[in-house]
């Protein structure tokens, strides 16, 4: 059996087909079962015996109960067979009873019983099947209608069939707003994760660089620019310290000219010629941000793995390349955190990464976007 709701009840359990907790069940039903006070009343001042009138109020109360209480807790425990069975057996006893005229009352009931059990549009069949089937029953035993009953129980069918769909799909859009929320908090720690890896990883390559230096320089007795390193270090980490608490709070923009900057400032501390471009006023606003995350990511991984000696960026307006003259990377290795950062950074603005050895040796990593009027085309 499938569940339509996933809402939880007083005590902890789910409900099911109805996306109701036991308590709003309860509370339904109960309302609706005010109808039956009619057969009630009517067995209590009949000129029946006492005795039979007795017996008749029993079955009311039974069919009642069985409505409320069975057919909730046999649907949740698994059992709605039985509880059909125990309501088909109720009402047949009440009919007896009461008279085939009261009949009537019972249908409205057994049909939430075909409704909880069918979804969708056989549901509705069945409840519709079953009220005409019961109209038919009463006409053919009693020989007479009241139309005022039949007209008042098809009003009471149709209006549980659009209640319990009503039901069906606020528990569905439940379902779903949980979803999302649980969607957009994993969205949101995929950001900071890939947002402190772009962040700490340049940033601590930088500051180590930049420590190596600073200590060569005062191995060699140059105390003045060992000096001067270690005051960058300190600035550096002081940087990195304020991006980290501006990525927490998801208002860090990176800055292409500053990772230029920065990345010619790395490259000098780490030994590497740097060709770099002097403006990027050709680069489109909207892009600037994600081509300076490439730029980071780019000479973090030049700095830290490749071993060149010199390490080149080239930017257009659609794009921007970083090349390197070092070691590489074999063919076939697998991508790195970084790398599957800048496919989802640039996937989001309509472009794509690519990154590899260079067949002279040494390692590209390009991004380009779409042009603009493509890109709306797109």
């Amino acid at each position: 059996m499938t569940r339509c709701g996933s809402s939880v009840d007083g005590v902890g359990q789910p409900s099911d087909f109805t996306g109701l907790s036991r308590r709003k069940w309860y509370f339904m039903a109960a309302g609706w079962s005010l109808l039956l006070l009619v057969p009630a009343v009517v067995a209590l001042t009949s000129d029946e015996p006492l005795s039979l009138r007795v017996v008749q109020l029993l079955a009311v109360l039974g069919y009642a109960a069985c409505y409320v209480f069975g057919l909730y807790e046999g649907v949740r425990r698994g059992s709605p067979v039985v509880t059909v069975a125990l309501l088909v057996v109720m009402a047949a006893l009440f009919v007896v009873l009461a008279g085939v005229g009261s009949g009537l009352f019972t249908v409205a009931f057994l049909v939430v019983a075909v409704i909880m059990l069918v979804h969708g549009r056989w549901g509705t069949v069945g409840a519709v099947v079953a009220s005409a089937g019961a109209v038919v029953v009463v006409w053919l035993l009693s020989g007479a209608l009241n139309w005022g009953e039949v007209i008042g129980t098809a009003a009471i069918c149709v209006a549980q069939i659009g209640m319990f769909g009503v039901i069906r799909v606020n528990a569905k859009l439940r379902a779903a707003q949980a979803e999302l929320a649980e969607l957009a908090v994993t969205a949101e720690r995929e950001r900071m994760a890939r947002d402190l890896h772009d962040v700490l990883g340049h940033s601590l390559t930088t500051i180590t660089v930049k420590a190596g230096l600073a200590r060569r320089l005062l191995e060699a007795g140059e105390q003045g620019r060992a000096a001067d390193e270690v005051a960058d270090v300190e600035r550096l980490g002081r940087q990195a310290l304020s991006d980290v608490r501006a990525t927490v709070a998801a208002n860090r923009v990176a800055s292409l000219p500053r990772e230029l900057a920065g990345a010619a400032e790395a490259l000098r501390a780490a030994g590497i010629a740097a060709d770099l471009p002097h403006a990027v006023d050709d680069v489109p606003a909207e892009r600037q941000e994600v081509f300076a995350y490439v730029v980071r990511e780019a000479v973090t991984n030049t700095i830290r793995h490749s071993g060149a000696s010199r390490c080149t960026v080239r930017l257009t307006p659609t794009s921007v390349e970083i090349l390197d003259d070092g070691v590489g990377s074999p063919a076939g290795t697998p991508s790195g955190n970084g790398i599957t950062g800048l496919t989802e950074r640039l996937a989001a603005i309509g472009g794509w990464v690519d990154a590899g050895p260079t067949p002279s040796g040494g390692y590209r990593l390009r991004a380009e976007c779409l042009p603009a009027r493509k890109a709306a085309r797109a």
